[in-house]
């Protein structure tokens, strides 16, 4: 009975919906009525434009801008812009813009998602958008997921910039600085996510503004926008230096761990993919590492350093999550099986793999710079994106960018075939099916192109299917340079094609002679994934621009999918049906629980990229402090009033410690406080107790600032003004550097034990903003104490590059940048505390550096 009303209550939700939507109309449908109006007015300059010689169209650039100037805005010139760009796209590429491109065109200028099909054209319908807001003068960003595609777009749709007189810049792996320098200063720069974001970091790194490559964020398109923003949001970018940390316990424990049994001496849950050891695995480490107590406060390096061990161990698998080339672990893009270089795990799991591999493990990193993309393209003044898949992550591109996504409709109907799932008992059972079908599509000349989620995988079908004398392609992170290659050949005659995940993303499968008649491109997927997007991925391989095609899914009761979310009533369904192994099942019931446990996922998934990012704003607005006050110094011609200010703050604390005003004058340590300020500013034996007993409290201070000035006037005089300034950029910028370097290893540590707070019922999230707040503070009070107390014992010693910024150099060499050395002064210590910054300019405490020595 229940059954039946529940039954009847969704009917009756679906037609009360169906009857808004025929009501008030549907959203979507909406924006695309809006936008025809738009496209309407494109189209009425065509027949002019057509008219015109090369040399009237390419003059309309500069008479957009003159039209710029006098007001008009980008909005005003929309139609018309657009309007020459197709024209001067017929003209150089041989492409006229469909009128669906000219929608997506008009989402993407407005700051919005465009969802548009495989194959409808992405590439050309960037063009508008770009064309237009270049015009501005400010530079616009166009963001691809690698280095074949930015280079190929920059390449093929530079041709048509450069007609139209804007110039086109190049953002990749390997530029020097003037390369870069120069490509940031063109009015369209083509480049990947993690270049961009690496340059900013490095940007707010430098110790002059001339070492600066990126101009303003002002706009930025993002090619598979769903990759970059979604994806990729849980990991963020870290430029980092040599750490302390020895390597030798990585080796001693990678050799310990596999001796623990799995259930008995640790416990591994793999949807939330975490490891734990139990009792009688820490009892046996302890023996085996002759440790008294694996918990004590001096073992807790090692403790931390087992539990990293053991998710090398029992988690991260080889040719799954990374693959060992050329003797290094590189880490794989689980979503599009690329391979991630220059990306490594953090926290010592990427030394634990190193030493698991039975490779050199490198010095675990310090980091000296980080951001998520999630923050980085959110400092854009306007974000726009395109991909084929994006709306069922629309809710999070709203929430975290305050993007919405708008699904464009196709330039011709889509007539791929999308057969029903089938499910078999076991991995061996669907294998030998999909094997089964691949040999039988083949026979007939048709191509096929099989979708794994793993290189394994992969792997294991390209075995088999050598066996049956199947000649094919495998496409993994392993052969990540012949990407591009392999699928733009995926759809000719015969051809079979195995490719991790979506491996090839963003390069065109055209169908060869015949093969329509065949029934196009067929898509074999031999597993679901987590998300629903990389499926609808895969099945948009085919069926692009109106082509044939077809896609059909295989899966297994033994996938990771069906493993973990709840695949057991449908193998107690089997079983009381009696059904063998090698036989499937389809039932559209099925394919909807595959769906639920989909939403599920995505749903976790986007928890914890929304709780990364909850984090990640509490160190963003820290960030933002510290470098708008880092552009500041660079930018500024004279930073002594700054200096001043400081040393007002410096003695006002002192002040408040030594001569408290709720203190009986007879009361004050004046001893206490002359120390203090010659610790810090005043000449020894300049202030004495004799004269400051005389003074009332405001003329206390005011002596101690009037001793501050006379200090600093002999050391300007000494030095000279011109370079009194450079000196003091050089040491605020130093101190900076250095003190936020220590903050972002405090902030990980606050980060790593703030969870156990939720134990004495309190919200982990407040703790951790209350506490940033205090330590963020205090780091403000130790810029300040450090850069008066620098600024009145450095000295001068010779015009060269510091060890501070060959500090940098070293870091931006490990991302593959070599700067130019610039000359700067070299600052001496004269006296250096164990507790101080040492001397060298290493950044580090002058105990754990030339101090140690």
């Amino acid at each position: 009975m229940s059954t039946i009303s529940a039954g009847a209550n969704s009917g009756g939700v679906i037609l009360v919906l169906k009857f808004l939507k025929n009501l008030f109309g549907d959203d979507n449908e909406k924006e695309i009525k809006r936008m025809m109006k738009y496209v309407d007015r494109i189209n009425s300059f065509e027949k002019d434009l057509i008219n015109l010689s090369d040399s009237s169209l390419t003059g309309k650039t500069a008479e957009f801008r003159r039209r710029l100037d006098k007001g008009e805005t980008l909005d005003d010139l929309l139609p018309e812009a657009f309007a020459v760009v197709r024209e001067a796209s017929r003209r150089v590429l041989g492409m006229r813009h469909f009128d669906v491109q000219m929608l997506g065109g008009i989402t993407l200028h407005e700051g919005n998602i465009a969802e548009m099909r495989t194959g409808e054209g992405k590439t050309l319908v960037a063009t508008l958008p770009v064309y237009l807001n270049a015009l501005a003068g400010k530079g616009v960003h166009v963001v691809t997921v690698n280095d074949y595609l930015a280079r190929r777009d920059s390449q093929w749709m530079g041709r048509l910039y450069n007609y139209l007189g804007l110039s086109v810049g190049l953002i990749v792996h390997g530029l020097d600085f003037h390369q870069r320098k120069m490509s940031y200063s063109a009015d369209v720069t083509y480049g990947t996510n993690n270049e961009f974001g690496f340059d900013y970091l490095r940007d707010n790194m430098v110790i002059y503004a001339d070492q600066m490559v990126q101009r303003e964020l002002n706009f930025a398109i993002v090619d598979e926008v769903d990759s970059i923003l979604v994806d990729e949001a849980r990991t963020p970018l870290i430029i980092s230096g040599p750490g302390e940390r020895s390597t030798d316990s990585y080796y001693t424990l990678a050799k310990v761990v596999p001796k623990l049994i799995p259930g008995q001496d640790y416990t591994v849950d793999e949807k939330a993919n975490t490891v734990a050891p139990t009792e009688s695995g820490i009892a046996k480490v302890e023996k085996q590492l002759n440790v008294h107590n694996l918990y004590e406060a001096d073992n807790m390096e090692l403790n931390h350093l087992l539990n990293q061990a053991l998710r090398a161990h029992a988690l991260m698998k080889r040719d799954r999550d990374y693959v060992v080339k050329d003797g290094e672990v590189v880490i794989v893009d689980e979503f599009t099986g690329r391979l991630m270089f220059g990306r490594r795990y953090s926290d010592g799991l990427h030394q634990s793999i190193e030493a698991k591999e039975g490779l050199k493990v490198e010095r675990e990193s310090q980091t000296l710079a980080s951001i998520t993309f999630q923050n980085y393209f959110r400092m854009y003044d306007k974000l726009a994106g395109m991909t084929g898949t994006a709306k069922t992550e629309e809710q999070e591109f709203r929430k975290i960018y305050g993007l919405d996504v708008l699904v464009m409709p196709t330039n011709k109907p889509v007539v791929r075939q999308d057969m029903p799932d089938v499910i078999y008992k076991t991995k061996k059972a669907k294998y030998k099916a999909v094997i089964k079908e691949i040999v039988e599509r083949h026979r007939t000349g048709q191509p096929v192109l099989v979708g794994t989620t793993s290189i394994v995988q992969s792997e294991e079908l390209s075995a088999l299917l050598k066996k049956e004398g199947v000649p094919h392609n495998v496409l993994n992170a392993k052969y990540h340079e012949k990407e591009a290659e392999i699928v733009a050949q995926a759809g000719q005659l015969n051809q079979v094609t195995i490719a991790t995940n979506m491996a090839g993303r963003g390069t065109d499968i055209v169908l060869g002679d015949g093969v329509p008649e065949l029934g196009g491109l067929h898509i074999i997927a031999t597993e679901r994934h987590e998300s629903r997007r990389i499926d609808n991925q895969l099945r948009g391989r085919a069926g692009r621009q109106g082509d044939a095609g077809s896609s059909r899914f295989f899966l297994s009761l033994e996938d990771d999918l069906m493993r973990l979310f709840g695949s057991a009533n449908i193998a107690t369904v089997m079983d009381k049906l009696g059904m063998e192994e090698d036989e499937p099942i389809e039932h559209s019931l099925i394919s909807r629980s595959i769906e639920q446990a989909q939403k599920k996922v995505e749903a976790r998934n986007f928890d914890i990229r929304k709780y990364i990012l909850e984090y990640d704003d509490v160190m963003n607005q820290q960030r933002e402090v510290i470098y708008d006050q880092r552009r500041k110094i660079l930018l500024g011609e004279n930073m002594r009033e700054n200096i001043f200010g400081m040393i007002d703050k410096l003695i006002e604390r002192g002040m408040e410690i030594y001569t408290n005003e709720k203190v009986y004058p007879e009361e004050w340590d004046l001893d206490g406080l002359i120390e203090f300020c010659e610790g810090y500013f005043a000449p020894e034996g300049r202030l004495t107790k004799e004269v400051l007993e005389n003074f009332n409290r405001q003329e206390v201070q005011e002596e101690l600032l009037k001793v501050a000035a006379e200090a600093y006037d002999a050391r300007e005089a000494l030095f000279g003004v011109e370079n009194m300034r450079e000196l003091e950029k050089v040491v605020m910028l130093k101190v900076v550097d250095a003190k936020w370097m220590d903050h972002l290893d405090a902030m990980e540590m606050l980060r790593e034990g703030i969870g156990l707070r939720a134990y004495g019922q309190k919200n982990p999230l407040i703790e951790y903003k209350i506490e940033a707040y205090d330590m963020f503070q205090q780091m403000i009070e130790h810029i300040q104490e450090d850069i008066v107390k620098y600024m009145f014992r450095v000295n001068i010693l010779a015009n060269h590059q510091p060890q501070a910024e060959d500090h940098l150099q070293n870091a931006k060499a490990r991302h593959g940048e070599e700067d130019e050395q610039v000359n700067q002064p070299i600052v001496n210590h004269d006296v250096t505390g164990r507790n101080e910054l040492c001397h060298c300019g290493s950044g580090k405490k002058y105990k754990k550096c030339c101090g140690a020595k």
